[in-house]
């Protein structure tokens, strides 16, 4: 199927006279039959029916109609988009990040990039390790940022960003906001609830370090929204074991405790010996150069 045939049979469709189809597609009658008989041999029948001076279609045409309109308005709309690339009009740049990873941390890498490419179109992707690996392989964004992706493809190229420590939170009205460090033992949170963040990707590892620090693993709430999460601490469904970077918000206390050795390294990541637009290249370079010493614990 080409997308010249599918243009001249909505044409018609639109028309119902191969004359003034013929016309507006700029092309002979003869050309524009031949095609539109063409695309009815592979869709397997007829889509119009000429009966003397005039047309209608059929049930297949009325069928189809629909579904090649919109294949044929998709391809205008790419082809206006990649002319407007082309002449630097218009360019987009996909990052994906992790599911645990406040975008916060990266505005300021983000701002900068924008302010010298305005014209920017920017896709924001979330995802798991998993995901974000396939995304960065299938070519769908450009960079990534997150924890270790579990991926050995040699082509997978990163540069970390900062290591940090797990913190807890509670609800500001909870008995141990008004604890510290210094004072925050195991037995103080021994027969609490907890709430694990399924994007941090704990492995089996660190969850036994939790379960040795006095975390009750086994019947912790799990939450795979960051936004879920807060709601659910801040409404006093228990304490939440976060990264240190993360949920920082007026509602919730953070506490440093140090019985949780748990900490994650988080890396911006690319692919080798695959080009990089301006855009990307910049923020790149924006987040491999950035100050990450008050986040390193």
């Amino acid at each position: 199927m080409e997308m010249q045939q599918v243009r001249y049979f909505v044409t018609v469709a639109e028309t119902l006279n191969f004359t003034r189809a013929a016309e507006q597609c700029n092309v002979t009658q003869p050309a524009l039959t031949r095609a539109i008989k063409q695309l009815e041999f592979e869709l397997g029948g007829d889509l119009i029916r000429r009966e003397g001076r005039n047309s209608h279609l059929t049930d297949l045409g009325n069928k189809m109609l629909p579904m090649l309109r919109q294949c044929y308005d998709s391809a205008l709309a790419a082809k206006t988009l990649a002319k407007a690339v082309a002449k630097g009009d218009v360019s987009a740049l996909s990052v994906a990040v992790a599911r645990s990873l406040s975008l916060e941390l990266i505005m300021g890498a983000l701002t900068e990039m924008y302010a010298a490419f305005p014209g920017i179109q920017l896709r924001l992707k979330r995802g798991g390790s998993a995901e974000i690996a396939g995304m960065l392989k299938s070519g769908e964004v450009d960079i990534a940022l997150g924890g270790p992706l579990g991926d050995n493809w040699d082509r997978l190229e990163s540069w970390p960003m900062f290591t940090e420590s797990f913190d807890l939170i509670v609800g500001a009205k909870h008995a141990l906001a008004s604890r510290n460090a210094i004072d925050l033992d195991v037995e103080l949170i021994r027969d609490e609830k907890f709430l694990l963040h399924s994007g941090a990707e704990l492995t089996d590892y660190e969850m036994q370090r939790l379960g040795a620090a006095g975390v009750n693993v086994s019947s912790a709430h799990e939450v795979d929204s960051s936004k879920d999460m807060e709601t659910l601490v801040d409404a006093g469904f228990g304490i939440g074991i976060v990264p240190r970077s993360a949920f920082r918000s007026g509602k919730l206390e953070h506490l440093s405790f140090e019985g949780i050795d748990v900490r994650r390294t988080i890396a911006v990541y690319s692919v080798a010996g695959r080009p990089r637009s301006r855009e990307a290249a910049a923020l790149l370079n924006l987040l491999r150069g950035a100050d990450w010493s008050a986040i390193c614990r």
